[in-house]
């Protein structure tokens, strides 16, 4: 009797403890970080880039302009947002924006 009680006691335990490990938020995406070639020639353009930051995507944690290479360097979370998402995003603030090929 005590042995089936037992029994019992463990599967109700081992039951809850999966329910308890499938609610479990989800984990965050990675922090990756691409370049992009744009079609900026000035720092009035760079700085179109940084005030509009919020435009260009969710998820962007930092994000650097070089204007004499004319490379904009974006790091951000690639569970809220994607190099084609920023693309478009770019494209909201009428910037031309490629992914650079990783060497």
């Amino acid at each position: 009797m005590k042995k089936m009680i037992l029994c019992c006691l463990v599967a109700v335990l081992g039951c809850g403890v999966f329910a308890v490990e499938a609610k479990t938020p989800q984990k965050k995406g990675e922090i990756v970080t691409t370049v992009f070639t744009v079609d900026i020639d000035c720092e009035s353009c760079a700085a179109r880039i940084m005030n509009n930051v919020p435009v260009i995507g969710k998820g962007i944690k930092d994000i650097q302009v070089d204007v004499p290479s004319k490379e904009v360097t974006v790091t951000y979370d690639s569970a809220k947002t994607s190099p084609e998402e920023l693309i478009k995003g770019f494209g909201k603030i009428r910037v031309k924006a490629e992914e650079k090929p990783v060497k």
